[in-house]
């Protein structure tokens, strides 16, 4: 693996997972401006369209992180993104975030595409480790991370300051040698 400079387009039977464009931004907008999304996954900044725009507008050139826009198959209609961030070549290993738009939430969309993008970041990039953060109070993404092959390393105590209230996160895995383990039990 050299980088992340390849922008694939992955394809599943619920989700297509694409490179994300500033085109993308009005269909996002509402994941952003959802007071439960923010919370979920600790997002204290607001971001205008136009700062979107101009990120979104970007990712196709970086090569130290995977953007992709999830696409519901069955619409067509963007819903969410999915990423691998915070490369660190030397060690093999990468961050994954996952976020989709309110009305996306619930149907098996963030299973699929956590399944495709992690799928792609150990069979196609190489890596041999993706670890997540999840907040305390944020079961429902802990299960799909789970059925996706993440495992609990550790807490992070106190790591978000949410409303006043200390929130806990816990910090997930899932390294090629258990990826491998897992598709062949599957398939």
């Amino acid at each position: 693996m050299t980088d992340f400079s390849h922008k694939p387009t992955l394809t599943g039977d619920l989700v297509v997972l694409r490179p994300v464009t500033e085109a993308d931004v009005p269909a996002l907008l509402p994941m952003f401006e959802d007071p439960e999304g923010n919370r979920l996954t600790g997002n204290h900044t607001h971001f205008d369209e136009a700062t979107l725009v101009k990120w979104y507008g970007s990712r196709g050139a970086t090569d130290n992180r995977l953007d992709l826009a999830v696409v519901e198959r069955a619409t067509g209609q963007v819903v969410g993104e999915a990423v691998l961030t915070e490369w660190d070549a030397g060690n093999e290993s990468c961050a994954f975030r996952i976020a989709f738009v309110p009305d996306a939430v619930g149907r098996g969309l963030g299973t699929e595409a956590t399944r495709l993008i992690v799928g792609h970041g150990f069979e196609t990039l190489g890596l041999y480790r993706i670890w997540l953060e999840v907040y305390a109070f944020n079961p429902r993404a802990r299960r799909v991370y789970e059925k996706a092959g993440f495992t609990p390393e550790g807490v992070l105590r106190g790591a978000l300051l949410w409303e006043g209230e200390r929130v806990d996160a816990t910090v997930m895995s899932v390294l090629a040698p258990e990826w491998d383990g897992a598709r062949q039990a599957v398939g």
